[in-house]
């Protein structure tokens, strides 16, 4: 079978082929937008047509590139971007241009042509903009979800989508003074120079609404998405109407957009900020298993360390490394956001685990694709001297088993929904003590070439009675406590086991001894604990302990998490007191 390229394993998607669902929407898009051409054409001309397409290309290249510039640190996949531009520049123009003449034509026999013209611009057409350029995003939220990891996502898709209906909208709207004979630079001022953000700012609105919905469980999605749309409506609608009160009204309208841009530029600079503490928050876990070092965590934190790491990797490898050290690094990221859809709970456990085997197999391509090309480098410049980056390590060598687990339960699906800087540092803490702490050597990973990919179910799981704790210089791994990421759980008997599986048979639970030896910090059975007399056991055949119950004998296996109590002295034949004795 032939592996993935790693735009489809990014993508999410089991084939290199271009998916159907994206060649029909292409089509529908195309489709409208030739509508649209040909309507421009037969009423305005081709010269009229095409001047007015010049003038309005130049904006929208400049703000389509300063969009892709905000996606740059987790890149969404092409596809779906363009594909997005060209929803707006189709479907939604073409549908909102029919609804919005249909509905103008019912109000002009009652409130006659002016009143008609403000009320349709005014009430009818942001309405009916909005809801086509929000299906897109509502599209984007039922059949692709786990593609809007958070506010930045979702604005960059409006955006795209509304610049894509304001391009071809423009074209209309420029070639009306050209036809009429009258100054088309006060409009091109306006619309492509003073106010071209106008659409991507109604439609952000929206996409806040959708990026909610994506991250968060329970009933508040619906309403945040309905919050959204009326927002990008009222927004709309404040802007149509105010051009009724003449420079006074345009000046006030864009004092309020321009304050809803300040907002939407610090929600991206927040998310941002959350991405990278997203890196350190959910990578440090995998530092045991030898998929990243800490010094990797810094470069993979910073667009600063990115870029040093590519220009090294291109000094070493060529285009291919560079293209190599990219990958990987947006792998990485993926990862991270891949367990903050974990601690939110809003990707299923199979989900989960079958994602992230992609990214891991994909940190396995990379890396193999760079050495291919160098197989020997300089040292990296972002670890220090005498240490070794993750990058360098092979992961058929990767220590499964100590790899953090997700396992949704009560306590995660209870988690607070929005993660802020100092919640993931706080958890980046957590983590890191719980590392220190966390005892055992080497496990053993598959020789390169003959291990299983990284991630799957065989991979780092012992065989059953092999490898005991105390029998050589080194712990199992799978024996002891797996790593956790901060905000998921593991539950009882899940160690090195493949995600979704039982523990390996004989094997006693996640942080468990095997049955006979106590557990730490606890006397042997048959021992008091410290600062307590011993206790005399009951004869055999003789009075059960106080309160009536016999000694069970131990069950077989593993035993229950509870605290082990010491025997009880046998009661006297006429006890003094009711009480029970005390402990």
């Amino acid at each position: 079978m032939v592996p993935l390229s790693p735009k489809s394993v990014l993508e999410g998607r089991n084939s290199d082929r271009t998916p159907l669902p994206f060649i029909i929407g292409l089509v529908v898009c195309g489709s409208c937008s030739l509508v649209a051409l040909a309507y421009y054409v037969l009423t305005g001309g081709v010269g009229s047509t095409l001047l007015s397409g010049l003038l309005a290309l130049p904006t929208v290249v400049v703000l389509v590139g300063l969009v892709l510039l905000i996606d740059r640190l987790e890149p969404e996949p092409r596809m779906l971007l363009v594909l997005a531009f060209a929803w707006g520049a189709g479907v939604a123009i073409v549908g909102s241009f029919i609804v919005n003449t249909f509905g103008s034509s019912l109000l002009v026999p009652v409130y006659g042509p002016d009143m008609a013209e403000l009320l349709s611009s005014s009430v009818i057409a942001p309405v009916v903009e909005e809801t086509f350029k929000g299906v897109f995003l509502l599209l984007l939220l039922l059949f692709r979800r786990f593609e809007i990891d958070g506010p930045t996502d979702a604005l960059v898709y409006a955006a795209l989508c509304a610049l894509g209906f304001a391009f071809v909208e423009n074209v209309l709207y420029y070639q009306d003074p050209l036809l009429s004979g009258e100054q088309v630079a006060p409009v091109v001022l306006m619309r492509g120079v003073i106010s071209p953000l106008g659409h991507p700012i109604y439609t952000a609105m929206t996409g806040l609404g959708i990026s909610h919905a994506a991250t968060h469980r329970g009933f508040g999605r619906g309403v945040a998405v309905a919050l959204g749309w009326s927002a990008a409506v009222l927004l709309h609608a404040m802007w149509n109407f105010s051009t009724a009160f003449g420079n006074g009204g345009l000046a006030l309208a864009y004092l309020v957009e321009l304050a809803v841009f300040i907002v939407l530029v610090t929600i991206l600079l927040r998310d941002r900020r959350r991405l990278v503490a997203l890196i350190g928050a959910y990578l440090p876990p995998y530092i045991p298993s030898g998929l990243v070092q800490q010094a990797d965590l810094q470069m993979l934190g910073t667009m600063r360390g990115r870029k040093q790491a590519r220009a090294w990797a291109r000094s070493q490898s060529g285009l291919m490394g560079a293209r190599a050290m990219s990958d990987y690094q947006l792998a990485a990221t993926e990862l991270a956001l891949l367990h903050d859809h974990a601690v939110r709970a809003t990707i299923p456990v199979d989900k989960f685990h079958e994602r992230r085997n992609a990214i891991l197999g994909l940190m396995r391509v990379a890396r193999d694709a760079f050495f291919q090309r160098a197989p020997k480098v300089a040292a990296p410049p972002w670890t220090p001297q005498g240490e070794q980056s993750g990058f360098f390590r092979p992961l058929s060598n990767l220590e499964t088993a100590r790899l953090p687990t997700y396992q949704p339960s009560a306590q995660t699906r209870q988690l607070p929904t929005a993660l802020s800087t100092t919640r993931l540092r706080t958890m980046r803490m957590s983590a890191r003590r719980d590392w220190a702490g966390h005892s055992g050597g080497s496990a053993g990973g598959g020789a390169p070439g003959g291990g299983a990919a990284p991630g799957t179910p065989a991979s780092g799981t012992p065989a059953p009675g092999t490898g005991s704790p105390g029998s050589s210089g080194q712990a199992n791994p799978a024996q002891g406590d797996p790593a956790t990421v901060p905000g998921t759980t593991v539950p009882a008997g899940r160690t090195g086991a493949a995600p979704g599986g039982q523990p390996p048979t004989g094997q006693p639970p996640a942080g468990k001894p095997p049955a006979g030896q106590p557990q730490p910090g606890q006397p042997p059975a048959g021992q008091p604990p410290a600062g307590q007399p011993p206790a005399n056991r009951p004869p055999p055949g003789g009075p059960p302990p106080a309160g009536g119950r016999p000694p069970q004998p131990p069950a077989p296996g593993p035993q229950p998490d509870r605290q082990q109590r010491p025997p009880q002295n046998p009661p006297p034949q006429n006890p003094p007191s009711q009480h029970p004795p005390s402990r």
